[in-house]
Formats: structure tokens, sequence, C-alpha cells
């Protein structure tokens, strides 16, 4: 299961999937800028915007930055 809002918050290392890889299931790796989701879970994970600029659903945390 994907973790929940309260696991997230910016400055995270997080790997997500995006809109076009669901598909596939490809994961990008990179720090949370923002959660986009304002529910408390989501069966697909949470969708957040990385400081990239893309977005997706994150799949796990891996981190805190630095």
């Amino acid at each position: 299961m994907p973790p929940s809002r309260s696991q997230i918050r910016p400055g995270l290392t997080v790997d997500i999937v995006q809109k076009q890889d669901q598909p596939t299931g490809k994961l990008t790796r990179g720090v949370v800028a923002a959660l986009l989701t304002k529910s408390p879970t989501h069966p697909h994970g949470m969708k957040v915007r990385l400081t990239s600029g893309q977005v997706g659903r994150v799949q796990a945390v891996v981190g805190a930055q630095g």
C-alpha cells in the first residue's frame, strides 16, 4: 500500500509514478515540493509535485534530503 499523507512532507525524497508511466509502472525519483492530494489516504498513492516540476503519485518514500 502506498504511503499515507501523514508520511509525506516537502523535502522528502520519494519514488513517484507519473500519469504517462502508469501502464508500465516506471518510477521517477525526486524531492517533494508540494502535496496535491487533500485526503489522508489514496489507493493509488498521494499526488505530489516534485521540485523538478514533475507530478505523480507516491509509491515509496526513500528518505530525507541531505
